[in-house]
C-alpha cells in the first residue's frame, strides 16, 4: 500500500491540466460508482489525477490512484486491495486501466456492495460495455464519456483565454452576437485549421512529433481496445488495419460493403463487424437515416475526428473536412442522422443542418441551418462553422 501511496503523490504533485475538461462539472461526483469511457489519448489519466488534485489536495490516504498496469495485480485481487485501503481509513478509489485485470467487473460490485462508504471511479476504453450487457454493474454504475478537446477548449488552451461552452439553442439564437463577442477578443479563423490538423488529442502539447504519435494511439487502439477486449485473434490484425485505411481513403463516403469485402478478404458480415468494432474504438462515426441502426449497412461513415484524416489520408480535401468536423461537433451532445429535404444532417430529428463553403453562391434555403467555413460572423441561418465548436 505504502508503495502505491508514493506513486500517487508523486503524480498528482506534478500534475498539469492545461485547460478545465467540462466533464468535470458535467459529472456527479456523489455517485459511488462512476465510469469514465474514452477512446485511448484524449487524457482519461489525467482527468482523474486532476481529479484527486482538486478534491483531496494533499490528504493522500484518503484518494488513492491506482494503474493496474501494475504487476502488483497478478497475484492480488481488487477486492483484497480496496478492502485493506477501506480499512485503513481509504474513501476514494481512482482505479486506471482496469480492462486489464481480469474479473474488474465482478470485483468492482463486490467493493460496492461490501464498503458502504467507498467511491470508485474508473477508466475504461470506448470499446468497453459498462452498462449493456454487463450484470454486475449495469444497475449501480454511472458511466460518462470523455471526448478529445473541442474547438473551444483548444482555442483557450493556446490563446490564454477562458471562453464559455454554449448550447445548441444558444448558437440557433444568438451566433451572430456570441461570433461578434469571441471576435472582438481574437479571430478563430486563425486558429481553427490547425485544430482540425492536431487539436483534438492533448499530446499535441508534447515535444514528440504529434502525427507519429497519434499513428502509433491508433495502431494501440485496434492491437489493445479491439483485439484484446473484444477477443479477436491476432491473425485478424492485418485486415482491420487494411479496412480501416480504405476507409479513410475516401471518408466520409457511402460503404461498398462488398468491395471492401473482396478487398479484405472476408465476409460481408464481418466486414459490417470491423466496422462497428472501428466505431467503438472512436475511429470511425457511423452516420444512420432516421430509425435505422446497426447491423444495418450506414448512409456513410466519418473519420471519429479530423486530425485522424490528417494521419490516414493520402489526400484531406478541405470539404470532407468540415463535414467531418461538423458531424462530429453536433454528434458530440445530440443525436444525429441523415439530413433531410437535401440537408446533409438531422439533429435530434427536428433541426436541418448542411455544409457550405463560404464561396459557394447557390441560394440558401430557410429551412436548413447552414454552416459555413472560412466565416467569421453569422447571418440569419448561417452560423460560422467553427462556433459549433464551442458546444462543449
Amino acid at each position: 500500500m505504502d508503495s502505491f501511496i508514493k506513486t500517487h503523490k508523486h503524480l498528482v504533485q506534478r500534475i498539469e491540466s492545461p485547460v478545465r475538461r467540462l466533464l468535470t462539472d458535467e459529472i456527479d461526483w456523489t455517485h459511488r460508482l462512476i465510469g469514465i469511457k474514452g477512446t485511448r489519448g484524449v487524457g482519461k489519466t489525467t482527468f482523474l489525477l486532476q481529479f484527486a488534485k482538486e478534491h483531496y489536495e494533499e490528504n493522500y490516504k484518503r484518494c488513492l490512484y491506482v494503474n493496474f498496469n501494475n504487476l502488483y495485480f497478478t497475484t492480488h485481487t481488487l477486492a483484497d486491495f480496496a478492502g485493506e485501503f477501506y480499512s485503513k481509513g481509504g474513501r476514494t478509489l481512482l482505479l486506471d486501466q482496469i480492462f486489464k485485470y481480469e474479473n474488474w467487473s465482478k470485483e468492482l460490485r463486490f467493493c460496492y456492495d461490501n464498503y458502504p462508504e467507498l467511491q470508485v471511479i474508473f477508466t475504461g476504453s470506448s470499446v468497453m460495455r459498462l452498462v449493456e450487457d454487463n450484470e454486475d454493474l449495469q444497475d449501480v454504475v454511472t458511466v460518462y464519456n470523455l471526448q478529445g478537446f473541442s474547438f473551444r477548449e483548444y482555442l483557450n488552451l493556446t490563446s490564454g483565454n477562458d471562453f464559455s461552452s454554449y448550447t445548441l439553442e444558444e448558437i440557433l439564437q444568438n451566433h451572430k452576437e456570441l461570433s461578434e463577442k469571441i471576435c472582438s477578443i481574437l479571430n478563430p479563423l486563425d486558429y481553427f485549421p490547425d485544430y482540425l490538423h492536431h487539436g483534438f488529442y492533448p499530446f499535441f502539447l508534447e515535444s514528440r512529433n504529434y502525427s507519429e504519435n497519434l499513428l502509433k494511439t491508433i495502431n494501440m487502439m485496434m492491437e489493445v481496445d479491439i483485439l484484446l477486449i473484444k477477443q479477436i485473434d491476432l491473425k485478424y490484425l492485418a485486415k482491420i488495419r487494411k479496412l480501416l485505411n480504405l476507409i479513410m481513403q475516401c471518408a466520409p463516403c457511402t460503404l461498398n460493403v462488398s468491395q471492401l469485402s473482396d478487398e479484405i478478404q472476408t465476409s460481408r458480415s464481418t466486414v459490417m463487424n470491423y466496422i462497428k468494432y472501428l466505431r467503438d474504438a472512436r475511429l470511425l462515426n457511423m452516420l444512420y437515416a432516421q430509425g435505422e441502426k446497426f447491423p444495418k449497412k450506414p448512409k456513410a461513415v466519418f473519420s471519429q475526428n479530423t486530425n485522424i484524416m490528417h494521419v490516414i489520408a493520402n489526400d484531406v480535401n478541405s470539404e470532407c473536412e468540415c463535414r467531418t468536423f461538423l458531424y462530429n461537433a453536433l454528434h458530440s451532445r445530440h443525436k444525429v442522422n441523415l439530413g433531410k429535404k437535401h440537408a446533409d444532417f438531422l439533429v435530434d430529428e427536428k433541426l436541418n443542418f448542411s455544409f457550405k463553403s463560404e464561396s459557394e453562391t447557390k441560394k440558401t434555403k430557410p429551412q436548413i441551418i447552414y454552416a459555413v467555413d472560412k466565416m467569421k460572423t453569422g447571418h440569419k441561418n448561417e452560423i460560422p462553422i467553427w462556433l459549433l465548436g464551442f458546444l462543449y
